[in-house]
């Protein structure tokens, strides 16, 4: 189970975080919650399967640069 932050490696910010939380509901994604307090945010952030992230985001998203959101945009 990965957050956005962890995927992406940056903030994705709300509305990207909205989009990928509707995709996950629409999918009946299972998904957990994990608090952090880092960065100047304080709160629950979702985590999703790395395969749906995966499929979300158009393919592995491992070392490249490019992180555009490409399915669901």
């Amino acid at each position: 189970m990965m957050s956005l932050y962890d995927y992406l490696g940056r903030a994705a910010g709300p509305d990207l975080g909205k989009t990928v939380a509707t995709a996950a509901a629409r999918k009946k994604v299972k998904f957990q919650t994990r608090y952090v307090n880092q960065g100047g945010y304080k709160g629950d952030v979702m985590l999703y399967p790395k395969w749906f992230l995966d499929e979300f985001f158009g393919g592995t998203n491992e070392g490249r640069r490019d992180n555009k959101q490409m399915l669901f945009g």
